[in-house]
């Protein structure tokens, strides 16, 4: 049971009703997460913008799931590990030794992904004021200045579903519960693995 109302395609806003169609079409099903947002057409035409802005971004898709997944832990939302967690398995060629260690925040063992979750995990605790050290750690790896602000970026769109999900309490959809922290192992291999 959600604390704000999750709306399903006929009961949304007008407004949100094309966000909507849009993310079914997309994803086979309603994530929940949607279905909140749907609740203020703006929250959710921001949500669609900025991660339309944010897939663009030189971080490679690996990386901005790394973003994802370390900032949904960091702020305890468990729809939006379990989400993202999906995507860096599916689409982001992630295996799930990675994807469990990012759920745990700790090393995968990949130098650049990494200091992306090192670097995202500076960029929420400190609220942006990263130490000396931590940025040069960041882009000692090949990441440049550019790269640093699209972790900020995606920081800010991590932000908005996470806060979103905490705030309505949004339960996680059947179809992610496979890709939970704590549910995930490191053994799961029937999704595809990266090189």
């Amino acid at each position: 049971m959600t604390r704000l109302t999750l709306h399903t395609a006929e009961s949304a806003p007008p407004a949100s009703q094309p966000w909507i169609e849009q993310s079914v079409r997309h994803n086979g099903y309603l994530p929940n997460l949607i279905g909140v947002l749907a609740n203020a057409p703006l929250a959710l035409e921001a949500y669609f913008t900025l991660g339309a802005i944010n897939a663009r971004a030189s971080l490679t898709l690996a990386e901005r799931e790394v973003v994802q997944i370390t900032a949904a832990q960091l702020h305890g939302c468990d729809f939006c590990v379990a989400g993202h967690s999906a995507v860096a398995l599916r689409k982001a060629g992630l295996d799930a030794a990675s994807v469990v260690a990012l759920q745990r925040v700790a090393a995968t063992g990949n130098a650049r992904l990494d200091a992306v979750q090192a670097f995202t995990q500076a960029v929420i605790e400190h609220r942006g004021a990263v130490p000396d050290g931590a940025l040069q750690a960041f882009l000692s790896v090949g990441f440049d200045q550019e790269q640093a602000l699209e972790v900020v970026l995606g920081v800010s769109l991590a932000s908005l579903c996470n806060f979103a999900n905490s705030l309505a309490q949004s339960p996680v959809n059947p179809q992610l519960q496979a890709y939970r922290a704590g549910v995930l192992r490191a053994e799961h291999s029937d999704e595809p693995h990266a090189a």
